[in-house]
């Protein structure tokens, strides 16, 4: 039997990949920013910001493992490409994305999030 992922659980695993994203370069940004003149200004915001983007990344997680959903791995194609693995309940999915579109995606979640704390 092949489950298909549904419209429902592709937009979940979509908000799961960007968090993933914002995770990641949150993580490196926080290292750079160690560096920082004005550090005690920036980071506590950006340590904020994580921990949020933490709470909402594993709670997605959740969700997606009880639909039995889980990210294998990002592929980078190329400079404009990548595609994301998934597996399922029946079968792998290989979903491509452009990454500057991601890019963009994450920034206004994290924008977001910024505004709404």
């Amino acid at each position: 039997m092949m489950a298909v992922i549904n419209g429902e659980q592709r937009r979940l695993l979509h908000q799961y990949l960007l968090l993933d994203l914002a995770v990641k370069s949150l993580q490196h940004d926080l290292t750079v920013a160690e560096h920082f003149k004005m550090k005690r200004v920036f980071l506590p915001a950006m340590d904020a910001l994580l921990k949020q983007l933490h709470k909402d990344y594993f709670q997605l997680k959740r969700q997606l493992a009880q639909q039995k959903i889980r990210l294998v791995g990002w592929h980078r194609i190329d400079d404009y490409f990548s595609d994301v693995q998934v597996a399922t309940a029946g079968n792998d999915e290989v979903l491509r994305y452009a990454n500057q579109a991601l890019k963009i995606q994450v920034e206004e979640l994290m924008n977001k999030h910024l505004h709404n704390a």
